[in-house]
């Protein structure tokens, strides 16, 4: 049967016989009746993370587990020692992600678009992901040509060799293409272990439009999550195929520890109710939380961020009723103590490392302890703050826009910046907290629209999306309050005065939300447009000029219950 793709390949690919294992012992299996053993290795937003993250993994301290304690873990030269050690004892195994492999990543990828991700992971034996939400972050061209190769379009070929990219298939089985009515790649792919056949389907959340740029979904259509899986399980089943796996980027929260599941919730809880029941197991991501779950009698699993875990699945198959018999998940910490680098990944980091050493090293300014994205009960961050100061001084002048405050998205803030020893913070601290080099746009709003921008934080959200402010902006929220009414009128304040509806006042925000970008639609009305430099240059100015920098109080967003 033919499935919708924008790619020229045979659909022939899609069914993949599996080597993994030697012949005599899949023969053995099928002559026996005996189950087929099968390890599926997952991990989900790595975001480019070649390097271990500076904050570690934060887990419950097994000695005391109402405690907290950080471990040092992630970075692709461990986790492909730990992948291959897992792949090296299976009989048969398999390399799967769930999305967000790239995206909003430190210098070491995100200056080079990304490709040694897209080489990392091909190198390390990924067979499969399904796209995220940041995978769309330049457009569908650019996420193409991670998929088939190429220089890059403005930068040319950068890299230390020709970009052949990703030796991993990605599949949008609800990514479709409006003019062609095609998905942009492959809804799935037919793996074959033992002579039972495997459908692993790969999708992003529906809401994908919402939250990135509107100018990279263009011409894009992102479709319901289990209706799109659904339509899918009768064509399989016509091609025999029982057992089928759903690499999803879409998550959930739990509240406990990373191989538990306890009060789950988000959007993953519903999808997964209202799959049909032909789906065996879920790969999930997308929330950066990890979790080993049970839903709707399905297994469910998630692996945190950056590469500090991987997630072991050890499945059986049937080899008469051709489907997953039973399946148990295990993540596992990828401990830097504990796991020897693999040396073709230390070799390819150092090959792109030496193309950007004397940038990622140097000096902007320091700190007198970690700068914080995490939000207080507020809304509020640290740095989120810091960030909206940088952007308001970068266009506070009436050559540069003549701003008189600052918002910034928190999802545009990627990562704490973290203290080191001597307090110092490099040019590649800052990138990873401002990764997306976006530009600065000040425009004119009304006070009235001001408010509705306010309000928007609520609006049509699974999650609250609080603004970060600059220091001379003030407002009260109140939980209690009806989603639309949240905001006091007459608590919202610029440099200490209250703001007048009728105002016209000067407002920085970045490109993304410039242009309605996370649901803050009010921003397409705004006038007198004037675009300016880039965020990250903003940050980096803000540290050369204000270090030594400490952390604030969180005083500038009131909550009230």
């Amino acid at each position: 049967m033919r499935h919708p793709t924008s790619f020229t390949f045979a659909c022939a690919v899609l069914l993949v016989a599996w080597s993994g294992a030697p012949a005599q012992a899949q023969s053995r299996n099928n002559a026996s009746g005996a189950p087929v053993d099968l390890t599926i290795v997952a991990i989900n937003d790595f975001h480019g993370h070649l390097k271990p993250p500076p904050g570690g993994l934060v887990i419950a301290d097994p000695a005391d587990r109402s405690r907290k304690i950080k471990i040092a873990a992630g970075g692709a030269e461990h986790m492909a020692t730990l992948v291959k050690q897992l792949r090296a004892t299976a009989v048969n195994s398999v390399f799967v992600g769930a999305g967000d492999l790239i995206g909003a990543s430190p210098l070491l990828s995100g200056m080079f678009a990304d490709e040694p991700t897209i080489e990392s992971l091909s190198e390390m034996g990924l067979e499969i992901s399904a796209v995220g939400n940041h995978e769309f972050d330049k457009g569908p061209a650019e996420l193409v040509r991670m998929q088939n190769g190429g220089c890059h379009p403005a930068k040319g070929c950068f890299g230390p060799r020709p970009f052949a990219g990703a030796k991993f298939r990605y599949l949008a089985a609800s990514t479709v293409v409006a003019s062609t009515g095609q998905t942009l790649f492959p809804p799935y792919v037919v793996k074959t272990f033992g002579n039972v056949p495997i459908a692993f389907i790969g999708l992003t959340l529906k809401g994908t439009p919402a939250i990135i740029s509107p100018s990279a979904a263009a011409g894009l259509r992102f479709a319901d999550e289990a209706e799109t899986v659904n339509a899918l399980v009768p064509q399989l089943r016509e091609r025999g195929i029982e057992a089928i796996v759903l690499l999803i980027h879409e998550g959930g929260y739990p509240t406990g520890d990373y191989n538990e599941c306890p009060g789950i919730s988000g959007a993953i809880v519903d999808i997964v109710k209202r799959l049909d029941k032909a789906v065996d197991l879920v790969v999930s991501g997308h929330t950066h939380r990890s979790y080993i779950c049970t839903i709707d009698g399905r297994l469910v699993t998630s692996a945190e961020s950056f590469g500090t875990l991987v997630t072991r699945i050890d499945v059986k198959l049937d080899p008469r009723t051709r489907d997953i018999v039973s399946a148990k998940a295990e993540n596992l910490v990828v401990r830097t103590e504990a796991l020897a680098p693999d040396p073709a990944q230390t070799e390819l980091i150092a090959s792109y490392e030496s193309r950007v050493k004397s940038l990622a090293g140097r000096v902007v300014g320091s700190i007198t302890a970690t700068l914080s994205r995490a939000p207080g009960p507020n809304g509020e961050s640290v740095l989120g703050g810091i960030v909206a100061d940088a952007q308001l001084a970068a266009t506070r002048a009436e050559q540069d826009g003549g701003a008189r405050l600052a918002f910034t998205n928190s999802g545009g803030v990627r990562t704490d910046i973290v203290r080191h020893d001597d307090g110092n913070v490099t040019y590649a601290d800052v990138f990873a907290a401002q990764p997306f080099n976006n530009s600065l746009v000040t425009l004119t709003l009304t006070g009235a629209q001001i408010r509705q921008l306010l309000e928007q934080q609520w609006l049509g959200q699974q999650n609250p999306r609080i603004l970060q402010v600059s220091r001379n902006f003030s407002y009260a929220w109140d939980a209690a309050r009806p989603v639309g009414d949240r905001v006091d009128a007459a608590a919202i304040r610029l440099d200490g005065q209250p703001i007048d509806p009728a105002g016209r006042y000067r407002v920085t925000v970045n490109n993304f939300l410039a242009e309605g970008g996370d649901g803050f639609v009010v921003l397409r009305e705004a006038t007198e447009r004037s675009t300016g430099g880039a965020d990250l240059a903003a940050l980096v100015a803000w540290f050369e000029q204000m270090s030594p920098i400490a952390p604030g109080p969180l005083e500038r967003i009131r909550r009230v219950n």
